[in-house]
């Protein structure tokens, strides 16, 4: 599993759209392989037009024909305010990341953004870094990734000449 580690890698992986939530993560994907591409794997986000041409020139590793799954931890200022408690929650993400690395890699090719969303209550988890916080964020954390590893890649989207008409459309056509 590679780490995603520039800015425009981060800003395609968040435009390809969210396929898991928690309350206090979401997690961002994006598919990398274009015959995978389906229909809310997408670019939808406000720089969707920037990467539409080509994300999978960001995601290429010299020398390495097949592609690989990426990730990226994102854990803003905003909701944890002390530096201790953002690296705690991004060395929890790659952990729990690391333990989901066969399910992840039997999934298409993706780039994945783990996003911190909320903070965590300063009242309840009093110190920094305490094995209380960690273990809350391992467990939600895992519940986000069961969850995406679960759904597996969404189905192709079919043609609409390609459908057939149900019994009650036909019924009400003739």
């Amino acid at each position: 599993m590679q780490r995603l580690q520039t800015r425009p890698q981060f800003q395609a992986t968040m435009s390809g759209g969210t396929i898991s939530r928690t309350p206090h993560f979401a997690l961002h994907r994006l598919v990398l392989s274009s015959a995978d591409v389906v229909k809310d794997a997408e670019p939808t986000g406000p720089g969707a037009t920037l990467y539409e041409q080509a994300p999978q020139a960001l995601f290429v590793v010299p020398g390495c024909q097949t592609p690989q799954v990426w990730l990226g931890a994102l854990v803003p200022k905003r909701w944890a305010k002390r530096s201790v408690t953002r690296h705690t929650i991004k060395r929890q993400m790659y952990a729990v990341a690391s333990e989901f690395d066969a399910q992840l890699q039997a999934l298409p090719p993706a780039a994945y953004v783990v996003r911190l969303r909320a903070g965590f209550d300063r009242k309840q988890f009093i110190s920094a870094t305490s094995e209380p916080l960690k273990r809350a964020v391992r467990a939600e954390l895992q519940q986000l990734l069961a969850h995406a590893t679960r759904r597996k890649s969404p189905k192709p989207v079919v043609p609409a000449e390609l459908v057939l008409p149900s019994a009650a459309a036909v019924e009400g056509a003739g």
